[in-house]
């Protein structure tokens, strides 16, 4: 029930414009138009339970609201916050009462990803069995955070952060509900758009700060970042923006992109992630993706991070960017990595066959007498100082793991391993 003088009381701008109907909601077509999912569920009057993960305000909680009103369902609104299962048990005795009587009930569910295993599964046998139609927001990755349990019972929809034709249109409506255009110039317009980072909620909250300035001069880029906060970047270190962006950084590196690669290192540390994760990850990237190709390049890796380790932030964050030059630039080459991973297969397979005896040492007598070490030839005692002797186990069939690439160093390591190979032939040609 409506208090005595809450239509007096002030309202956030937010929360004045928040859409009426599914066609004033923006940025969401994809889902919400005569061809997306959700609308068609709307032209059918028949919602599916569904889960919505997007950024923060991008229309979640709206869409929610909108979608009850449409199909004339009861909306009980909760935060996984500040429930618990007592508040779900309550929910589900009215659902069901109401079921009885035969009105639906939408319930939905804010940060769905903070309840717990066990309070997630309390909404199983409430879906299933369509006592409540539930749309669970959440802003973390569902396949990381929820139970499959949960989402095999539930669509999950994925809603885009609000664009700039978007975030303009919502600045056009704001202005309009204001009476009055804000007196931006034509340079800080955008950089209003862009400080709100695709968050409708926080452009609103923007918009209202700089309608309560004095309107005596036109604000420019310098009045504006003065004036307001840019919305801090979206990155939450122990989560899905975690591994998207270290993502990103290593296969801008593996894909030669410096300048993408220059991008995300300093999406990460403006986000606030720790250098030396930073460091560790393109250290692997400089053996894994680069490996012989460039053998400098993991030396310049553990240089960056010495380097880091004694200037600190901000200066060493100078000598992780230029590692990252450095691995960008540099020729690639994965055959160390596939090399390694075929040898530790081959490993697994043989088990525990021992070395062909000729190259192992002879101690003791008896080893002597078993034969230990008989008829090893001494490499450097040959004329291209090389033995061409098997040293692979005797019940093993010689294996071929390392295939260098024609890049960099690994063309040269390619010369050696062809000199090597055609030495082994003519020795086994001889022998014949």
């Amino acid at each position: 029930m409506t208090g005595l003088f809450e239509q007096t009381a002030p309202r956030p701008l937010a929360d004045r414009l928040r859409p009426q109907s599914l066609a004033e909601v923006i940025g969401q077509d994809h889902l919400l138009g005569p061809d997306g999912p959700i609308g068609r569920m709307v032209a059918a009057r028949r919602l599916a339970s569904m889960i919505l993960w997007g950024p923060p305000g991008c229309g979640k909680t709206t869409i929610a609201r909108l979608l009850a009103e449409t199909t004339d369902l009861v909306f009980e609104p909760i935060s996984a916050v500040f429930s618990g299962i007592a508040d779900l048990r309550k929910i589900f005795d009215a659902a069901k009462k109401r079921r009885a009587g035969g009105r639906g009930t939408l319930l939905f569910v804010d940060e769905i990803h903070r309840f717990n295993r066990a309070q997630q599964d309390a909404f199983l046998p409430y879906v299933e069995d369509g006592t409540v139609i539930l749309i669970g927001a959440t802003t973390e990755n569902p396949s990381f955070e929820l139970n499959g349990a949960l989402l095999s019972r539930c669509q999950v929809f994925v809603l885009h952060r609000l664009d700039e034709a978007a975030l303009g249109t919502l600045l056009a409506r704001a202005e309009a509900q204001l009476g009055h255009p804000l007196p931006l110039t034509a340079e800080a317009r955008p950089a209003l758009l862009a400080m709100a980072d695709g968050d409708g909620r926080f452009l609103l909250n923007l918009v209202e700060e700089l309608a309560r300035l004095p309107a005596d001069a036109p604000i420019d880029n310098a009045a504006l970042a003065a004036a307001v906060q840019r919305r801090a970047p979206l990155y939450d270190k122990a989560q899905e923006g975690h591994y998207n962006l270290i993502s990103a950084l290593h296969k801008s590196l593996r894909g030669s992109d410096t300048d993408a690669a220059l991008y995300w290192l300093a999406r990460m540390l403006d986000g606030g992630e720790d250098p030396i994760y930073i460091l560790r990850r393109l250290t692997r990237a400089a053996v894994e993706d680069i490996g012989l190709a460039e053998p400098g390049a993991l030396a310049q890796a553990i240089a960056a991070w010495e380097a880091y380790d004694r200037l600190g932030s901000p200066e060493g964050e100078l000598a992780i960017a230029q590692l990252v030059i450095y691995l960008a630039t540099a020729p690639k080459s994965n055959a160390a990595y596939t090399a390694f991973g075929a040898a530790r297969q081959a490993a697994r397979e043989t088990g525990s066959l021992m070395p062909p005896k000729h190259i192992l040492n002879a101690p003791t007598r008896l080893m002597r007498s078993l034969g230990y070490g008989k008829g090893y030839e001494y490499d450097h005692a040959t004329q291209e100082g090389f033995s061409g002797q098997n040293y692979f186990p005797d019940r093993m069939a010689r294996r071929s793991f390392y295939a260098p690439v024609d890049r960099g160093f690994e063309r040269e390591l390619r010369k050696r391993l062809d000199y090597w190979a055609k030495l082994r032939e003519r020795k086994a040609s001889e022998e014949e």
